[in-house]
């Protein structure tokens, strides 16, 4: 598992920076009802997706909050007076208070299920009434993309998919959100070429091929064996689960 204190100064550069920012902030705003007036962005981060949330819609409040102390002072930046350190299964704050949640590329790094049902069910607690709560699923799919890195990566050992769709639905309906849409969108600049492969497996980017483990080094020889090994190939194609809080939203009475 990557430490994110230290991932914070290179993160962005390292995952398709303002680009792939901006079509996560697009996507994920497409989801969240015009009415909305405030939004909390749950493991926001460096804040560069929450920055662009709070600039993409007039009158939407956003709030982030991020476990990593170094990822929520590059987000305090950003978003000076608007961002809280805080886990996020166990969210500071009372129950209905925001009109929106949302949580980009969170739930794939659980480390249990059951982990993932505590963040859901915290995102569906601070919903209020008539509210939606939007996140990424199927991470780890939306990265392979047919390639020959793909095929070399394949045979692996395999890892738990605990933001897997169905099981993210499952929980969320446990918590009494109903789905409410779904959209899909690019992570522009994070096609993989072999050698950028090989340095992200070096440092602990793949979870079941440790760094310097024997199993790993051999992956990281088939990759270099690779042609073109500075050529990116296709970008991922993330998608978006959106929930909403039934009831009927505060003001709309």
């Amino acid at each position: 598992m990557l430490d994110y204190d230290k991932e914070a100064e290179r993160y962005d550069a390292s995952r398709g920076g303002e680009p792939r920012a901006a079509a996560a902030a697009e996507a994920v705003l497409g989801l969240i009802p015009g009415r909305a007036r405030s939004l909390l962005d749950v493991a926001c981060g460096t804040g560069i997706v929450t920055r662009r949330l709070a600039a993409g819609r007039e009158g939407l409040r956003v709030t982030g909050v991020d476990l990593a102390s170094a990822m929520a002072r590059q987000a305090a930046l950003r978003l000076p007076g608007a961002i809280v350190r805080a886990d996020t299964r166990q969210l500071p704050f009372p129950a209905g208070r925001f009109d929106a949640v949302s949580s980009v590329w969170l739930l794939h790094l659980a480390e249990s299920d059951a982990d993932v049902r505590g963040i859901v069910a915290e995102c569906a607690r601070v919903l209020r009434p008539g509210g939606v709560y939007v996140t990424t699923v199927d991470k780890a799919a939306a990265h392979n993309v047919g390639s020959d890195i793909d095929a070399v990566l394949a045979s692996r050992p395999p890892r738990a998919a605990r933001d897997e769709a169905a099981l993210v639905e499952s929980y969320a309906a446990a918590c009494g959100l109903v789905p409410a849409g779904q959209a899909r969108f690019p992570g522009r600049g994070q096609g993989r070429s072999p050698r950028r492969t090989i340095a992200d497996l070096r440092r602990g980017w793949f979870v079941t091929l440790p760094p310097g483990e024997p199993l790993a080094e051999r992956f990281a020889e088939r990759l270099a064996r690779l042609p073109d090994q500075d050529r990116p190939r296709p970008d991922p194609w993330f998608t978006l689960r959106a929930f909403r809080k039934p009831g009927v939203p505060s003001g709309d009475a």
